[in-house]
């Protein structure tokens, strides 16, 4: 019995002080909760402008794109602007190939460097869409958690979500 209580002593010095370091919430409700369990949907409404756009619908919410839980349902705020938005025009869509690495919940990515115009995990390669480099002033290049999904209404770009902060942007995959 002291040997199993010796072991479980050193596993939960050595494990504890890493859970530590990576603390859920990061300021927003659903940040390093449960991640999405999927892309959005196509959006299929009337599109909304950027102008002067508040994603802060509610109180404790960032004021740039994110991912609220209601229910079971995941309520990706900001992917609302359409197919036809000119901020994710790309005139050659996936010009650097498609990114096979994994997509969704069960393919987490820990960032290894860089920064919005060119960062990267695994090997693969991603830059930040122009128009959203303000939204990811607050992640962590070296050791943010990611999880990359299909975007369904933008050709050639991806949605990065960041799991310590709940919130998201559009990447364009550079290559492996």
């Amino acid at each position: 019995m002291k040997a199993y209580l010796g072991i479980l002593a050193l596993v939960l010095t050595i494990t504890l002080p890493a859970v530590a370091q990576r603390p859920g919430g990061g300021g927003h409700p659903t940040g390093g909760e449960r991640p999405p369990a999927h892309a959005p949907e196509a959006f299929h409404g009337t599109p909304q402008t950027h102008d002067d756009r508040n994603y802060s619908h509610a109180q404790g919410h960032p004021n740039v794109p994110h991912v609220d839980r209601d229910g079971g349902h995941d309520n990706w705020v900001g992917h609302d602007t359409g197919r036809d938005d000119p901020h994710y025009h790309l005139d050659h869509p996936w010009e650097h190939g498609h990114f096979n690495g994994g997509f969704g919940p069960d393919h987490r990515w820990r960032l290894a460097g860089g920064g919005p115009g060119r960062f990267w995990f695994g090997g693969f390669y991603f830059s930040v869409a122009p128009y959203d480099v303000g939204f990811c002033d607050g992640w962590l290049w070296d050791s943010d958690d990611v999880i990359i999904y299909d975007d369904p209404d933008h050709p050639g770009w991806y949605l990065a979500y960041n799991v310590r902060l709940g919130t998201y942007v559009h990447v364009e995959y550079l290559g492996a």
